[in-house]
């Protein structure tokens, strides 16, 4: 008990109340631990919603009931892996490539709600939201202070990478976000798009290149295949 409320004082950062409490019989210590449990697990809950929260996810997301069947991990990577976090700690990046509907964005979501569980700062974004975003800090000469603010995630999610073209500001733009992050922060990105298809979506050869280059480097590639689940679910609900 006492090392069980050194490590709870410890933590709570109560510098004095363990020099009083061990003075006090079991019973009073007992009840001391109970009441520093309960403030803590208390403290996890408020950051982990405030996390949350700031992390901007359009839908929380768990791994309940997730299938993996349709997804070819990597060697060295697997599900329980994956959900480890260690890639996070390493600061390396996960791709998520493959077709509209099977999974990429839950998966990125429940991953990321994952870490805001253990206190990591996440930025979500629709890659087509952030650019959007970008070009009007650029535009009110506020984007200085807008990267400094993302280069303080420990993870940032870009979500839907290939849907929508962008301009050529807007691919820059996106682009020295990304060589923000490089070795700095983890970076997950969906794609239903190749990489060889990129060129399609920022326009400029060499800019997707380098910008490619930046994000598989120190990354894990997952390819989902399969159809829609969303369009399966729709299948499922029509009348034979």
């Amino acid at each position: 008990m006492a090392a069980e409320l050194a490590d709870l004082c410890r933590q709570l950062r109560l510098a004095h109340v363990m020099d009083y409490v061990s003075q006090e019989n079991e019973e009073i210590r007992r009840i001391v631990g109970q009441i520093l449990s309960a403030e803590l697990d208390g403290r996890r809950r408020a950051k982990l919603g405030k996390l949350v929260q700031q992390a901007g996810f359009p839908h929380i997301k768990t791994f309940d009931g997730y299938v993996y069947d349709h997804i070819s991990f990597p060697n060295g990577v697997s599900p329980e892996k994956l959900r480890e976090l260690e890639w996070l700690e390493r600061k390396e990046n996960l791709l998520l490539m493959g077709a509209v509907g099977t999974g990429k964005t839950h998966m990125a979501t429940a991953l990321g709600v994952e870490a805001c569980r253990r206190g990591k700062a996440v930025q979500f974004y629709r890659a087509s939201d952030l650019v959007g975003v970008l070009q009007e800090k650029f535009a009110a000469g506020t984007l200085n202070r807008f990267r400094e603010k993302l280069r303080k995630v420990d993870l940032l999610i870009l979500d839907e990478v290939g849907y929508v073209p962008f301009s050529q500001t807007g691919s820059e733009l996106l682009f020295n976000v990304i060589a923000d992050c490089y070795e700095q922060q983890s970076v997950i990105v969906t794609s239903n798009l190749e990489f060889g298809q990129w060129t399609s979506i920022f326009g400029d050869t060499k800019l997707t290149s380098a910008l490619v280059d930046r994000l598989v480097h120190h990354a894990h590639i997952l390819s989902f295949t399969g159809e829609s689940f969303r369009f399966k679910q729709a299948m499922e609900r029509i009348p034979m």
